[in-house]
């Protein structure tokens, strides 16, 4: 079916409800018969949202530069497992790899994504589906912000509309799916 890129936190110390979210959406993801395209890494929510996915027989594709995996932390596991010369390079190829993008909650390397494939979705150089998930309203005050952004002309209320902003990883699916098809 289709690759769905997830953005989310790659740190080993979060709380265990985002690596629970992780696991489940990989899960939700394998389960729906999509691959699951991620930064490649093996650690935080990125190895859970893998592990997860491989967990319920789905197929992985990491997208990693070489830095990280000199820091051994490579998803090794990964079904698929390429490996780019820059972190600029990695967005690049996630974003031509991905038929849609889904982001858990996360810190600055997430925004970057989330932000990368949304600018470009503004520019009109990709129409797929992007998908927020925030979860118990973790991006609340972001959103909040961007409403700002937009009531004040820094940002096309069409731009904020490109972005789908759901509660729950079966909602964000669901989001990406009626856009899929």
């Amino acid at each position: 079916m289709a690759a769905i890129c997830v953005f989310c936190a790659s740190s080993r110390t979060l709380d265990r409800r985002f690596l629970d979210l992780a696991t489940a959406t990989g899960a939700e993801i394998a389960r729906r018969g999509h691959t699951v395209v991620s930064g490649g890494g093996c650690v935080g929510m990125m190895g859970a949202l893998a592990d997860g996915a491989r967990a319920a027989g789905g197929p992985t594709l990491g997208v990693i530069p070489q830095a990280l995996v000199d820091l051994e932390v490579a998803d090794l596991k990964s079904d698929e497992l390429l490996v780019t010369d820059s972190m600029a390079s990695r967005k690049t190829l996630m974003i031509e790899k991905s038929d849609a993008f889904l982001t858990l909650p996360g810190g600055l390397g997430t925004l970057d994504e989330l932000f990368e494939v949304w600018t470009t979705a503004t520019l009109a150089l990709h129409a797929k589906p992007m998908v927020l998930v925030d979860a118990d309203g973790f991006y609340r005050p972001l959103m909040d912000w961007l409403t700002v952004l937009a009531d004040q002309h820094f940002l096309k209320p069409a731009g904020l509309d490109l972005l789908t902003v759901v509660d729950s990883v079966p909602a964000a699916l669901d989001a990406i799916e009626s856009r899929l098809t």
